[in-house]
C-alpha cells in the first residue's frame, strides 16, 4: 500500500508539470538510417528561443516523388520511430523526420508549447528547399506527434497552398480527455481522473481544431486494435473534421500501420505514387477510391 501511495505521489507530482507528462524522450540511438542502408541527411537547426535540434532527411531513392515531414510519438527518439517511414524513399519519397526538443540529440526539455516551436522550425526549413517548390509536401504525425500535428497546422496561414496533404496516425482528441482515460483504467488513479486531468492544457485539444486543417486533404488512421488510443478518438476526429477527408480503419498495434503492406499502398495512393493494386482491403479499398480527387 505504502508503495502505491507513493507512486500515486510522484504521478501527482508528474502531473502538475502540466504538459510535459505527455513527452517521454530518450537519447540513446537504437536505429540509424546507416544501419538501414539509406542514403541521408544530419540536420542540425536552430530555434528561435536559442535551442538546438537534430534530424535526418532521408533521400528518396530513384525520381523524386514528394517529401514527407514526419513527427513521431511522445517516448524516445526518431530512431526507434523510423520503421515507421524507412520504406518511403524505397517509392520516391524523401522524408524528413525532427526530434522535439529534449529528444535524441536535440537540446532542451519538452513541452508541447516548444514541441510546436520546434515543429515550426522543421517546417520552415522543408519548405525552404528548392525541390518542396518543386513536388508535393506532406505532413505525417503519429499519435502526440498527430496531435502536436493538428494545432500546428491549424495556425498555419493558407495552408492549403503550402502543403498537399495531411496524415494523421493513432491521434487522440484531447489531451485532458486521454488523461481521464488512462487515470480512470486503474483503480489507484480512478478517483483522481478529473482533477488531475484538469492540470492539462485544453488550448491544443485536436478535435477543436482538425476542422481548421480544411480545405487541405486529410487522412486519417487509427486501428480497431491499437491498446494506446482507443478507436473511438479516430471517429470522434473524423466526424469533427471537414471535407477533404479520407479514413483508413486498420487492424494493427499502436502506430504499427505501416507494418502492414496493404496500409502502405493506400497511403502511397493517397500520397499520389502509383500501386500494384487499388484493392488491398476493404477500407483501404474505399480510401483508395474515395481519394482519387486529391492525389497528385
Amino acid at each position: 500500500m505504502l508503495l502505491g501511495w507513493l507512486g500515486l505521489t510522484v504521478l501527482i507530482a508528474h502531473l502538475s508539470g502540466c504538459s510535459q507528462v505527455f513527452f517521454l524522450p530518450g537519447k540513446k540511438e537504437i536505429l540509424t538510417p546507416r544501419q538501414l542502408g539509406l542514403a541521408y541527411d544530419d540536420i542540425t537547426l536552430s530555434t528561435p528561443d536559442g535551442y538546438s535540434l537534430h534530424g535526418w532527411l532521408l533521400h528518396a531513392q530513384g525520381k523524386l516523388c514528394g517529401s514527407v515531414y514526419f513527427l513521431h510519438g511522445n517516448a524516445e527518439n526518431i530512431s526507434t520511430h523510423i520503421a515507421s517511414v524507412m520504406w518511403l524513399p524505397a517509392h520516391g519519397y524523401q522524408v524528413f523526420l525532427l526530434d522535439y526538443r529534449g529528444y535524441g540529440r536535440s537540446t532542451g526539455s519538452p513541452d508541447i508549447a516548444g514541441a510546436l516551436q520546434d515543429i515550426e522550425t522543421g517546417y520552415q526549413w522543408l519548405l525552404a528547399r528548392p525541390e518542396s517548390g518543386e513536388k508535393p509536401v506532406f505532413l505525417l504525425g503519429q499519435s502526440l506527434g498527430a496531435a502536436l500535428l493538428v494545432a500546428f497546422g491549424a495556425h498555419v496561414p493558407d495552408l492549403h497552398e503550402q502543403i498537399d496533404g495531411i496524415i494523421l496516425g493513432a491521434a487522440f482528441t484531447s489531451y485532458r480527455g486521454i488523461a481521464r482515460e488512462k487515470l480512470g483504467a486503474f483503480w489507484l488513479t480512478w478517483p483522481f481522473q478529473y482533477p488531475l486531468s484538469w492540470l492539462l492544457p485544453g488550448t491544443y485539444d485536436p478535435v477543436d481544431h482538425i476542422a481548421k486543417l480544411s480545405p487541405t486533404p486529410l487522412l486519417l488512421i487509427h486501428s480497431k486494435e491499437d491498446e494506446i488510443i482507443p478507436y473511438h478518438h479516430g471517429e470522434e476526429l473524423f466526424a469533427a473534421a471537414r471535407s477533404p477527408k479520407f479514413f483508413l480503419s486498420t487492424h494493427t498495434r499502436h502506430i504499427g500501420t505501416f507494418n502492414v503492406r496493404e496500409y502502405r499502398h493506400a497511403l502511397l495512393h493517397f500520397l499520389g505514387a502509383p500501386l500494384e493494386s487499388t484493392r488491398v482491403s476493404e477500407s483501404a479499398s474505399a480510401l483508395s477510391k474515395g481519394c482519387s480527387s486529391c492525389c497528385h
